[in-house]
Order: structure tokens, then C-alpha cells, then sequence
């Protein structure tokens, strides 16, 4: 890995509607480049370290639910700035000691290109002990969303699953996505900007509170 490996890298952080810097690197699961998976989503998530308690328990829970994502039309990438070999033994270590395979690629970043250019850490930061973020990537390449945990808590993978459902949601629909919605409940309506239509709504929030329809 080097600084070339890292395409249009921005200079500010990453924020939703930025384009994904593209990367090229190796994996678990052989070379990844990102712009190769246009077309799927991208569900691109760091860690601080292999053989740490909290990442093994997130790698295992998202080995579970590969499936889920993948029935999704979504690819799950990890990264962490562990070598190419770490990755290799703790992935070992995960399956002899809980059963589970992890095939999805975990990129190595040992020189901390790919977290830098994704605003990951910090450019004066000596190590990754603030990575956990993950950047919901759509099949065009757009980030649609980030979030981000501290080094001692994990992620929900129900709550990914949920936000990639939300976000698949309103592209097809145009539609809202209400507070705690999942896959099959009511979305909401854009809010009208018409007066005539505001005003012959039968309740005086209907116009932008309205489930929509069928």
C-alpha cells in the first residue's frame, strides 16, 4: 500500500453527498478496488485493531449476517491498519474459536493512506485507536451515510442493516423514513409546499406528517 493506492483524495473530512475516494488494496478475499463494485452498495467499516475483544465481536456478528447484506445488493469491505498476515491469523482465530467464516474482504492499511483519505484519522494521529466508522456507499459510487462509534463501543449490525434498508428505501420511493422504521412499515410523504393543499388538509399537520400511500 501507498500513497498511489488512493485515488482523489480529499483534503477536508468526508461528508454525506462527497464521492467515495476510491482505493485499490489487498484483502482477505484478494486485491479490492473499489471502483470496481459500482453498481452495489458498499458497506465500508474500520477498526481500531485485529485481536481486539470489541472487533472480534462485530466481526463475528457481521460474518453472521453476510447474507443479509448481501441479499441487499450490498458488498461488506473491513478495514483496519493491520497487515495483510494479521489479518489472515485473526480471522483464523475467529473461525477455530467461534465457529463462523469471515469471507467478506478486510483490507490491510498499514501506512494509513485509505484512513486519512477517508477522514478516518486524523493527519498528525500516530494510530487508529479512534477508528470505527462505517460509509454507507451507494452503487454510484455517492456516500450516503457515516456513522461512528469510540474505540470501546460496538456497532449494531440490526441498526446497519436498518439504515441500508431506510436509505434503499427513499431512492426507490422518494419518500421520508420515519424515526424507528423497518422494512415494510409506512414511509412518509414529502412535505407540501402548496398553500391550497396545507390548508385543505383534514388535520392541520397532515401536510407534513402524511404516511404515503400504497
Amino acid at each position: 500500500m501507498d500513497e498511489r493506492s488512493v485515488r482523489s483524495a480529499p483534503t477536508s473530512p468526508l461528508r454525506i453527498g462527497d464521492r467515495a475516494p476510491a482505493f485499490s488494496a489487498r484483502s482477505t478475499s484478494g486485491p479490492v478496488d473499489l471502483d470496481e463494485l459500482r453498481g452495489r452498495w458498499v458497506v465500508f467499516f474500520s477498526h481500531p485493531a485485529d485481536f481486539t475483544p470489541v472487533c472480534t465481536t462485530e466481526f463475528v456478528a457481521l460474518a453472521r449476517r453476510e447474507r443479509d447484506f448481501a441479499d441487499r445488493n450490498c458488498t461488506l469491505i473491513g478495514l483496519s491498519v493491520d497487515s495483510l498476515f494479521s489479518h489472515l491469523a485473526w480471522l483464523r482465530l475467529i473461525r477455530d474459536t467461534f465457529g463462523v467464516e469471515v469471507r467478506f474482504p478486510v483490507v490491510e492499511d498499514p501506512t494509513m493512506v485509505i484512513g486519512r483519505a477517508y477522514g478516518m484519522i486524523g493527519s498528525e494521529d500516530a494510530d487508529s485507536a479512534t477508528i470505527r466508522s462505517t460509509y454507507f456507499i451507494d452503487p454510484d459510487g455517492v456516500i450516503r451515510a457515516i456513522t461512528t462509534y469510540p474505540a470501546n463501543v460496538g456497532r449494531s449490525i440490526p441498526e446497519m442493516l436498518r439504515l441500508l434498508d431506510a436509505l434503499q428505501a427513499a431512492d426507490t420511493t422518494d419518500a421520508l423514513v420515519p424515526a424507528d422504521w423497518h422494512s415494510g412499515e409506512p414511509l412518509l410523504r414529502q412535505a407540501s409546499t402548496e398553500l391550497d393543499q396545507i390548508f385543505a388538509g383534514a388535520a392541520p399537520g397532515e401536510w407534513f406528517t402524511r404516511e404515503q400511500e400504497g
